[in-house]
């Protein structure tokens, strides 16, 4: 499935050419994000944005119920499958100029450091140890990248490389199936293969593995991706930044890895696949992974735990909000500490009753209203937080939690909508 495949919902098409340099492109992502937005001529190549923009869409792509999605990303981390490799890709259906900057990459908001690749996931193999990951890369010149290594495991990969005097290989892909960008943000133990959570989820979704190809140096990718650029990460640093991140905020500048591009495959008639910063798309493809985390470990404390969600009103990173069916007092606490431990970002988390659905923020608010008191909020000082919140207190930031449960042994009627069944 390529990125065209991927097309679904109200489509919005700009004809016209798009200057990448003058962020017009987030100008037309921002007028409505639940729209996919095709651009025919971003710096003479074609470009889509909001691909993967609502929970809807994802679902869509993955051939599931929406409320499945996190049972269906927790299945695929648990059960891994191999990919199948095949003798042509279709990445490499093209061998592109080898110049970055006559891709169809747009410069967002007038701070940035310059024109970013946001949807690129970058795919490592080290002496055996495996790697997909997220990554914001800022384009310097023809051949040149400066990568964000947040200290994490390609972090670690590349600077294990950088003891032994070696740069790392990688391979960088742009343009691919909504499997393996949730696999590529999903947190694993160090050297699993996210491709083969990703074929998990695509065999069980689509029913056949993920298909991954070979490049020049020797790394598998998967094959249907739309661009792929064969590189290596130099022991050289630059400044990478500004850019703006997840809650819609500048993150600094900061001393980064510079890339080196050796080629530059595509498919025929590729799509660029433009992610906005701090738009709704980054709130799932970034956040949405995080969900089969925090639904783990509220299992561990509470066993019936019917769903789970990052909001949107907090940028999928920040707030969160759990329902589970007590079987105990005490039940809602747990949960509430068990959330922060699944996701350690979190600094607030709500916690309601199995008949409340947690996709509508109505509801939600609704059993904070009616079925809690102050003194069953828990508050944590102290604790260790997102870096990309702005209002936390240097390196901590406080964790809140709401137990917004009915009491055990509670009066039912008093707590329940009245309905004519």
């Amino acid at each position: 499935m390529s990125v065209k495949e991927s097309i679904s919902g109200d489509v919005v098409t700009v004809q016209g050419p798009v200057d990448p340099d003058t962020c017009d492109v987030t100008r037309k992502l921002m007028e409505d994000q639940s729209k996919t937005v095709v651009y025919e001529d971003l710096n003479g190549g074609k470009a889509v944005g909001n691909l993967f923009s609502t929970r809807e869409k994802i679902a869509a792509a993955l051939n599931v119920p929406m409320d499945g999605i996190v049972e269906h990303l927790l299945h695929a981390i648990t059960n891994p499958e191999p990919c199948e490799i095949v003798d042509r890709p279709e990445f490499r259906e093209v061998s592109a100029e080898l110049d970055l900057m006559k891709l169809p990459i747009p410069k967002y908001f007038p701070e940035d450091g310059g024109r970013y690749i946001t949807s690129g996931v970058i795919v490592t193999d080290y002496n055996g140890t495996k790697n997909v990951s997220f990554h914001r890369m800022m384009i310097m010149d023809r051949n040149h990248i400066a990568v964000r290594l947040v200290p994490r495991h390609l972090f670690t990969i590349y600077n294990t490389a950088k003891k032994n005097g070696e740069e790392l290989r990688i391979a960088i892909c742009v343009g691919a199936r909504a499997e393996v960008l949730l696999a590529a943000a999903t947190s694993m133990d160090f050297g699993a293969d996210e491709l083969e959570v990703a074929s998990s989820m695509f065999r069980k979704g689509h029913g056949t593995p993920l298909k991954v190809g070979r490049c020049d140096n020797g790394l598998l990718v998967p094959a249907d991706t739309d661009y792929v650029l064969e590189g290596r990460i130099t022991l050289n640093e630059t400044k990478e930044g500004p850019f703006v991140d997840i809650t819609g905020t500048y993150d600094f500048e900061r001393q980064q890895p510079v890339i080196e591009i050796d080629r530059i495959w595509t498919r025929k008639d590729p799509i660029f696949h433009a992610l906005l910063p701090g738009g709704w798309e980054h709130y799932m493809l970034m956040g949405l992974p995080r969900e089969p985390m925090i639904l783990k470990t509220v299992r561990q404390a509470v066993p019936r735990v019917r769903n789970v969600r990052l909001t949107e009103g907090g940028c999928c990173w920040l707030n969160g909000i759990v329902s589970i069916a007590k079987n105990k007092e005490g039940d809602g606490v747990n949960a509430i500490m068990a959330a922060f431990t699944g996701h350690p970002s979190m600094k607030q988390v709500i916690i309601v009753d199995d008949d409340i659905d947690i996709f509508d923020d109505k509801e939600v608010e609704w059993a904070v209203a009616t079925r809690m008191q102050a003194d069953r909020i828990l508050m944590i000082p102290g604790a260790a937080g997102s870096s990309l919140d702005p209002s936390s207190h240097g390196k901590t930031t406080w964790k809140v939690g709401y137990d917004a449960t009915i009491p055990m042994g509670a009066d039912l009627s008093l707590y329940k909508k009245a309905t004519l069944d």
